[in-house]
């Protein structure tokens, strides 16, 4: 397979990010607490490469804020995928721009491989820590595309507008091996939100947080903490799943949910209960990603959705009959559609995936995507936006953000669940957008 470095289309979004009151919980290693006044953030759209599968154009999300004394503009990706926050500290080891610069911080702290934040805070880490030749906790983290990153915890001041989150951990990453440098260059950094403890929302002690992506115009808002808004829309819960057993192949810090089966249109397809839950290995959970574009299905799930999908879409859609194009490795089920038609157009079956107790409906231009550059004739080649996870060697189902637009995705921490309705997104901006008119008059 061809690992290419991931490129993400991020979402500068229209609407703004509301950090919602919530008390700051800081944990031992914190010097103090205070209580989260309500923030407002621009988010943004540009692209960008990340690290965690060979796809490329990936829509999500980023904030800009300010990190250090005096502060320095940074730019990270929001990832629900991710357990620790990083920044790239060494423009000479990557050749990025911006990157942020420890040594202009004066309240920039590297954190002791002594210290507890290192020797029990990070035991969930894919790769253990260690420790360097200045005795600072050395920290690797390795992604899916054969990228890795390396460098140092540390602690420092993070801003959103204007209010301070004191002694923030994140890794400080001075080397790594991209395997796309040159697109490497447009953020400085991922911000983990998993539920890890050194993640960037355990650290400030949010108990909730809830996105909305439009697939209409691409806007959408991020909210941390509670909304306390009358207007919100009557969720449907699914429970996270909890092992407490370390295993070789589950992460135990993912946002993971009990998969229960897929509809096409009206039909359920004939899947055994035993593939879709996670074996005695941990190999096969399903994860709520928002660091990843499309949905990955475990191969015998998705050899089944595949057929009924062809089945369901005989004489409307025309399958490409190539068996050397397989887009970005995982997608093989690909289509040849007039260049002046698009899936808008046409009346394609909705993909359902069930979860305990909530669903995902996907339907019309999200169940395609068209590949770039990619022509037959007269026919441009769009590609099913279900992937197999086997032809990755992923042992897992991952939900992307792709298939939650017009979706408000809550992600409950304090009651271990993930909340999910279907809305307009672009509405819920335009509301939230009030709320913040409310908020300034108030």
């Amino acid at each position: 397979m061809n690992k290419k470095k991931i490129h993400k289309l991020i979402l500068f979004f229209s609407s703004f990010l509301f950090i919602a009151s919530a008390e700051n919980k800081f944990q031992f290693h914190r010097s103090k607490s205070r209580s989260i006044s309500t923030v407002l953030l621009p988010l943004k759209t540009q692209e960008i490469p990340s690290s965690k599968l060979p796809f490329t154009h990936n829509v999500t999300l980023t904030v800009n804020l300010t990190v250090g004394t005096p502060p320095q503009n940074v730019t990270m990706v929001l990832d629900t995928g991710s357990e620790l926050s990083l920044l790239q500290c060494n423009a000479t080891g990557f050749k990025r721009h911006p990157v942020f610069e420890p040594n202009r911080s004066s309240t920039y702290i590297p954190i002791a491989c002594s210290s507890p934040t290192c020797t029990i805070e990070t035991q969930d880490f894919s790769i253990p820590t260690s420790c360097d030749s200045k005795n600072i906790c050395h920290t690797v983290l390795s992604f899916a595309d054969s990228s890795s990153f390396e460098g140092s915890l540390a602690r420092d001041n993070f801003n959103f507008s204007g209010s301070e989150f004191p002694d923030t951990i994140f890794g400080c990453m001075f080397t790594g091996y991209s395997s796309n440098p040159d697109e490497d260059s447009k953020t400085t950094g991922l911000m983990g939100m998993n539920r890890g403890s050194l993640s960037f929302i355990s650290q400030m002690g949010f108990k909730k947080f809830a996105y909305c992506i439009s697939s209409s115009n691409l806007s959408g808002v991020l909210l941390l903490g509670e909304s306390n808004f009358t207007w919100t829309w009557p969720l449907n819960y699914t429970p996270l799943i909890q092992i407490s057993t370390p295993l070789p192949y589950f992460n135990r810090v993912a946002y993971t949910v009990q998969f229960k089966g897929i509809r096409v249109a009206e039909k359920l397809l004939q899947l055994p209960k035993s593939v879709l839950e996670p074996d005695h290995t941990g190999a096969g959970q399903t994860m709520i990603d928002s660091g990843t574009q499309f949905t990955f299905l475990l191969g015998p799930v998705y050899t089944a959705l595949k057929s009924e999908f062809i089945n369901q879409t005989t004489g409307i859609l025309r399958v490409l009959e190539d068996p050397n194009f397989v887009f970005q490795g995982a997608f093989d089920l690909c289509f040849q559609i007039p260049i002046n038609s698009t899936a808008a157009k046409m009346e394609l079956p909705s993909v359902t995936l069930i979860f305990n107790g909530a669903e995902i409906t996907v339907t019309g231009e999200r169940l395609l995507y068209r590949v770039a550059g990619e022509m037959r004739g007269g026919d441009a080649v769009h590609c099913f936006t279900f992937g197999n996870s086997d032809l990755l060697a992923i042992e897992a189902y991952i939900i992307g953000h792709h298939h939650q637009q017009d979706t408000w995705m809550e992600f409950d921490i304090e009651k271990s669940r993930i909340g999910v309705a279907s809305v307009r997104c672009d509405l819920a901006g335009q509301r939230l957008n009030l709320r913040r008119s409310l908020l300034r008059n108030g």
